[in-house]
């Protein structure tokens, strides 16, 4: 991490850039025993591939907003660090109707077809696996990110000062992400580097999302 980095998705490259085969996340699923655990270059080649999907294929614009109705998951940070890299804005839940994108999660599809505009269904299942049947008026991710690209170029420099993150009623800059996940990880210990942190909280506030993402990342944990 680097005094340069304002963005989410520049903490991302930073890492990349210092160790890419260090564990970035692990992701326990307590119901299914699923355990999943990806480097720092997996995951930022899943956020490429879905950074490419949400703008190329979505048609998705700096300044939109992207309704994620998705659980603490692994798949939900790649999204949250694809917004970020693209410089649409992550609404963590709220009303989708709202949004000009949707990605839900099980128990969300309904919900998520307030959203006029595209629409994308995660099944969250072990191994990332499709959909035998996908939800009425979405697209599967699983089958739509792998064909996508593992280097991504947003078609603009993204703003750090422009909206980046809507979370409990909450909007952040970028600049303003990076700054207090910076705060966080001296609170949780990471402030020194290669630290890990356990979080069983969920994504809906602002404190699941740090000690579950975004401090970590800023920290080198």
């Amino acid at each position: 991490m680097t005094a340069i980095d304002r963005t989410p998705a520049d903490l991302l490259r930073s890492a990349l850039a210092a160790d890419p085969a260090r564990p970035l996340v692990t992701f326990y699923d307590d119901a299914t025993g699923e355990r999943v655990e990806l480097s720092v270059a997996t995951f930022a080649n899943w956020v490429a591939k879905t950074a490419n999907l949400l703008q190329g294929e979505l048609g998705a614009e700096p300044g939109e907003r992207v309704a994620l109705l998705l659980p603490a998951h692994w798949q939900t940070a790649v999204w949250l660090l694809a917004c970020s890299s693209v410089g649409v804005v992550a609404q963590v839940g709220g009303d989708a109707g709202d949004a000009d994108h949707v990605v839900a999660g099980p128990g969300q599809f309904e919900a998520g077809l307030a959203c006029s505009g595209e629409r994308v269904a995660l099944s969250l299942a072990p191994l990332g696996r499709r959909f035998a049947q996908v939800p009425g008026g979405y697209v599967d991710y699983a089958v739509e990110v792998p064909g996508q690209g593992d280097v991504f170029r947003a078609y603009g420099p993204v703003d750090p000062e422009s909206a980046a993150l809507v979370v409990a009623g909450a909007e952040f800059s970028g600049a303003e992400v990076v700054e207090r996940a910076r705060l966080d990880a001296g609170v949780l210990g990471l402030a020194g580097g290669g630290g890990r942190v356990l979080s069983a909280l969920p994504y809906d506030t602002w404190e699941g999302l740090s000690a579950g993402l975004y401090a970590p990342l800023a920290s080198g944990g």
